[in-house]
């Protein structure tokens, strides 16, 4: 039987699979917690927007923020991808993957001088600016640099993507880009700076987007703004329409990437510019599970029983910080009937919650969960809390399976710390 995300299966001998390698024999080398990705399906997400989006001239910039293990960067790398970064850090990861600077467009709300510079002096393709304040550091650093540097503007069109409110970017209360009507003169500013090119114009609305209308919306008005610059004169190359499209965490319906195409190339291909685009969720969202191990089962009078694993919130952030749903599967069910658990993590933490009130067949201490589609913005945002070290990470490819990060050891969490008594 194939469970709801593609690339994993489970048959009656082995239990849940991935690339028909079972879950338990590389859980029996590595331990728990532990992400497992399948890279098959890692490039045929990418190979579907390529598709998608071939009608015009275009980039996919995969965004690291969704996953930045260095293993994955090369693997999209090799199937043409370009690179989102939206820190220093990311961008020398990014090059530390075979990118190119000239691969690269740099994001980001609060770029720091140093950041500033480096892009800078690498020469990145676009750096995507916030602030006029932004901008007046960017020429300076280009004219100390003796460069010109290549930007964008962010702007803001004051479009509600309809996702989390934590993960909505394109309101005019929320901290992103430059108000839209405001553009044109701030272009028209660049446009007279000899240290400066201004290159694209780029919108960000969201992330987790299940519905055509804002990104639609945020197409038509960037689009618009981009073909006003170019008819006074301005050397507008690229639209960088940001990224945001949603997978199905549950049984909800959400845009596919194909809808996701027929609703901005129409409004694109007419203005002759070519299109950016910044997926990321999209690429890599589905294509991993955070494996874990029950460690604990409580139950009493008045409560639901819960079932404590050994992964939790410093794994996996997202159920703790936007309420986000992840399905659970066990790894191999055992037979009886389904009950309902809280599945909660180790910390010392209300809020360390991996799934409320969920069915799922009856557990014992030491059986073996899956959550799914954790292969976005889980690893990427795990940290070490109550000093717990880093999910090992393993990549499952047609000729087998390799860890791509171990686990991390105290001795790791340890290594940066002065140790005097």
């Amino acid at each position: 039987m194939t469970i709801a995300t593609a690339g994993f299966t489970r048959d009656d001998t082995h239990g849940l699979t991935c690339n028909g390698v079972p879950l338990e024999s590389i859980i029996a080398r590595v331990g728990t917690p532990a992400y497992i990705y399948s890279a098959p399906l890692v490039r045929e997400a990418w190979r579907r927007l390529e598709r998608a989006f071939a009608p015009v001239p275009h980039a996919l910039h995969y965004a690291l923020k969704a996953n930045s293990t260095l293993a994955l960067l090369r693997l999209l790398r090799a199937e043409g991808a370009c690179a989102d970064a939206n820190s220093g850090g990311e961008i020398e990861v990014a090059l530390r993957a075979g990118f190119g600077p000239g691969q690269i467009v740099f994001t980001g709300v609060g770029k720091s001088e140093s950041e500033l510079r480096r892009a800078i002096a690498l020469g990145v393709h676009a750096i995507n600016a916030e602030s006029p304040g932004e901008i007046d550091r960017i020429d300076a650093y280009a004219r100390e640099a003796g460069t010109r540097a290549r930007v964008a503007v962010r702007v803001n069109p004051d479009i509600d993507a309809g996702t989390h409110t934590h993960i909505s970017t394109g309101r005019r209360h929320d901290k992103f880009g430059v108000p839209i009507e405001l553009a044109p003169a701030l272009y028209r500013d660049i446009a007279r700076r000899p240290a400066l090119a201004p290159v694209g114009v780029h919108v960000h609305v969201g992330s987790q987007i299940t519905d055509l209308a804002p990104l639609r919306g945020a197409a038509e008005a960037v689009v618009a703004l981009a073909k006003a610059l170019l008819a006074d004169g301005l050397a507008i190359e690229h639209v960088d329409l940001g990224g945001g499209l949603g997978i199905p965490y549950d049984d909800t319906p959400v845009v596919t990437v194909e809808q996701y195409a027929a609703a901005l190339l129409p409004i694109v291909r007419p203005s002759g510019l070519s299109l950016l685009l910044e997926p990321g969720r999209a690429v890599v969202g589905a294509a991993a599970v955070l494996a874990a191990r029950v460690v604990d089962l409580k139950a009493f009078p008045g409560g639901r029983p819960f079932a404590v694993l050994d992964a939790g919130m410093t794994d996996l952030l997202r159920p703790a910080l936007y309420g986000a749903y992840h399905r659970i599967e066990a790894v191999r069910p055992r037979p009886g009937r389904r009950q309902r658990y809280e599945v909660v993590g180790p910390l010392c933490e209300s809020s360390d919650v991996v799934g409320r009130d969920r069915e799922l067949p009856p557990l014992e201490v030491g059986d073996l969960v899956a959550i799914l589609d954790a292969g976005a913005y889980g690893s990427a945002m795990s940290f070490t809390y109550n000093r717990r070290p880093l999910a090992a990470e393993v990549l499952v490819d047609e000729d087998g399976w390799r860890v791509i990060r171990r686990r991390s050891t105290v001795d790791d969490l340890l290594a940066l710390e002065a140790d005097e008594e």
